[in-house]
């Protein structure tokens, strides 16, 4: 992986910034052009209906298509910091995946990455109506290796604590709850 990194970063001590999934219009990758003039070096991983725009609005970033598998691995290992465009997203598989790749997130502070990123622990949430505050994130992880570490190595703990099992035993919990509440409220 670090050949991978060594590629992307052009051979520098660049930090790689990398963004996984579908470029589509709800994934709001546009966002990353907010990055431009940092010192890193951009990577996107992935393909849809708005690749040629994004390859236009960022020339500088490593565009790889769409990955699988060890190459899609490999791509995780290589980043140092994983990037989390879209507000809409009621999930975000990336961005555990990132997280089990021992990598700091930043993120919309909406949907989904709510319930997955701890904001300050195991990546950065930011303004989604903001974009200097999605610089601000990335620019702190840039510039802060120690924090970097820090935050993959408590994503890939959190991550690793969200078994099939453990998913089950809190979905059965809030059922328990509603069923509490509802028969309290009906006495």
């Amino acid at each position: 992986m670090r050949q991978l990194h060594d590629k992307w970063s052009g051979g520098t001590a660049l930090p790689v910034i990398g963004y996984v999934g579908r470029l589509a219009p709800e994934k709001q990758v546009e966002r990353l052009a907010a990055l431009d003039g940092l010192g890193m070096r951009l990577v996107i991983v992935g393909g849809g209906p708005c690749e040629e725009e994004l390859q236009e609005l960022l020339p500088h970033a490593v565009f790889t298509g769409m990955l699988h598998g060890d190459e899609l691995a490999d791509a995780y290992a290589a980043l140092d910091v994983f990037v989390h465009t879209g507000a809409e997203e009621t999930f975000g598989q990336t961005i555990q995946e990132a997280m089990a790749s021992g990598l700091p997130v930043v993120a919309p502070a909406a949907g989904g990455p709510l319930d997955l990123v701890s904001d300050g622990r195991t990546g950065l949430l930011f303004n989604p109506d903001d974009e200097e505050d999605l610089r601000s994130c990335v620019e702190r992880l840039i510039e802060d290796p120690t924090l970097r570490e820090t935050m993959g190595f408590n994503g890939l703990a959190a991550v690793k604590s969200r078994t099939w099992p453990a998913l089950v035993d809190q979905l059965i919990g809030y059922y328990r709850l509603a069923a509490e509440l509802q028969m309290a409220h009906a006495a």
